[in-house]
């Protein structure tokens, strides 16, 4: 036994990708549900944690990582009782859950991101990075890791918000407080319900 033992630095932590992990009812994709029949499994393996790919809501740009939710789960998966019904029965058999937490972005879809872009005024266009064109052209010279350009135009405001990753997935601003008070509450929402600890993405 490692002296001083932390189960999220010594533990044996098993990563699940949820719609290719079991499918409970049969439509083609994993659930979470899957999930829960496969728990006694991951017990007999001895591990210690589980770690689920995103469940948000998604438009799926990104296999969920543009979440368009931060506090729900994505129908495809189940339900918030089928969530919680894993997350009761994994702990009864003491195994951790670790939720997948993407907080460099969300996606294009996401009632914040719809309110940033409605004018230059709405309280939630700080909430993203935007930015004015330079000299007729794009801000600066920023790529997207994914390839390309990592300014996307948007006629309506005549400005460019910052992607790192896909247009669909524009950065929030860190910088806002506002965008880290709305982060942490989202924590301490998953938190409330008994989730034992975050992979932060990104």
């Amino acid at each position: 036994m490692v002296a001083d033992y932390l189960w999220w630095k010594h533990g044996v932590i098993y990563q699940i990708y949820p719609r290719s992990f079991r499918d409970s009812n049969n439509d083609g994709i994993g659930d979470l549900n899957g999930i829960t029949e496969k728990l006694g499994y991951l017990s007999d393996l001895g591990i210690d944690a589980i770690w689920l790919s995103p469940i948000n809501p998604s438009p799926d740009v990104d296999f969920g990582y543009d979440v368009s939710d931060y506090c729900d789960i994505d129908p495809k998966f189940g339900t918030m009782k089928d969530f919680e019904c894993l997350l009761d029965s994994a702990h009864k058999v003491g195994i951790r859950v670790i939720l997948d937490l993407v907080l460099n972005h969300t996606s294009g879809q996401h009632p914040w991101f719809i309110q940033s872009k409605e004018s230059r005024e709405n309280p939630f266009h700080d909430w993203y990075l935007w930015r004015d064109g330079k000299d007729g052209g794009l801000p600066n010279n920023w790529q997207s890791w994914f390839g390309g350009k990592g300014w996307e135009y948007d006629g309506q405001l005549r400005k460019y918000y910052y992607h790192t990753f896909y247009k669909e997935q524009p950065d929030l601003n860190w910088r806002n407080a506002d965008v880290r008070r709305a982060m942490l509450d989202v924590f301490d929402y998953w938190l409330k319900k008994g989730v034992d600890g975050f992979r932060l993405d990104v």
